[in-house]
């Protein structure tokens, strides 16, 4: 059996490059569904704009123009984390190597030192994502998990957003679409405005994601049959994506009978290295313990930029 004994160190641009850069911008940002941002100069302001609404005047002579209107601006916190996975040698091998051979552009004859090096850098990065991923979501200082920042659904429920109270109903998967109507027709005049721009979305736990594609299977049709036998690529309601938050799966409080709408561009996930100096990516084989191990420290946070913004579903 192989053993995997190269270190790899990454800090400053390669950390930038070749780790962090890939997770969390382009098409992997887009997966997440929210707005990320990565290496803002610290302290991280962030705005969210509103166009000006009122710019015609009277024709004359000289500037009478005013000022861009911001519609919010926050300061995102950011916490020091760190992520460490420990594997035995011959796991770690095994894992690696799964990865070199299930891409088909590897020549197994001639596998290169930096081969090697990109499969477990996918390996490492994936996990990191799918924690961050969890993290945003169910980040709660105060609670038993996750408890390195405050997520999406803690700021959710400690800022004064609009709560629209279903706790008579109770949790009903018959009632979906009673939920989702009554949760548009409650939200804040500006947040209906912004249905034009195509970024509102409602972030649901599985269960409510499921009972809205229980609601639409019921519908005859061709399309509706078609859709029944392959499956639904997004669900929308009224034109606005209901987008399965995926964590329902995860061991916390916020896990089940969850329902925000707000705009994407609300929710911020802000992750830096630059202004860390300890911020690194390291693997190394340990021959003490025959271990591979992976270590990340930099700096995260989240963040909803305006409150007002955010309708949350209640049910208990």
């Amino acid at each position: 059996m192989g053993i995997i004994q190269e270190p790899k160190h990454y800090t400053g641009r390669d950390l930038e490059t070749i780790f962090f850069r890939p997770m969390i911008t382009g098409e992997n940002a887009e997966n997440l569904g929210i707005r990320t941002i990565y290496n803002m100069p610290m302290p991280t302001t962030i705005q969210l704009w509103s166009p000006q609404s009122d710019v015609l005047q009277l024709y004359s002579a000289g500037w009478s123009g005013g000022e861009s209107a911001v519609r919010k601006q926050k300061e995102i916190m950011l916490t020091k984390v760190k992520a460490e996975v420990g594997f035995s040698a011959s796991d770690y091998f095994n894992q690696v190597y799964e990865i070199i051979t299930n891409s088909a552009s590897v020549n197994m004859d001639d596998l290169t030192g930096s081969e090697l090096e990109k499969a477990e850098t996918e390996m490492f990065r994936a996990a990191i994502a799918e924690s961050l991923r969890a993290m945003m979501w169910l980040g709660d200082i105060d609670g038993d998990n996750y408890i390195l920042f405050d997520g999406f659904l803690k700021l959710a429920r400690v800022y004064p957003c609009k709560v629209v109270d279903f706790t008579d109903d109770g949790w009903e998967p018959n009632l979906i679409t009673h939920y989702l109507h009554n949760m548009w027709n409650n939200a804040d005049a500006r947040l209906r405005a912004l249905k034009k721009d195509g970024q509102l979305a409602f972030f649901v736990t599985s269960d409510v994601y499921d009972a809205y594609e229980l609601y639409l299977d019921q519908f005859g049709g061709d399309n509706s049959y078609e859709e029944l036998v392959g499956g639904r690529r997004v669900l929308t309601y009224h034109g606005i994506p209901i987008i399965d938050m995926n964590i329902s799966h995860l061991d916390a409080p916020d896990s089940k009978q969850c329902c925000i709408l707000t705009d994407r561009r609300n929710l911020v996930l802000a992750v830096n290295t630059n202004d860390y100096p300890g911020a690194e990516v390291r693997m190394w084989y340990n021959p003490d313990e025959m271990e591979n191990r992976q270590r990340a420290t930099f700096l995260a946070g989240c963040e909803i930029l305006d409150e007002d913004l955010v309708v949350r579903a209640k049910f208990e």
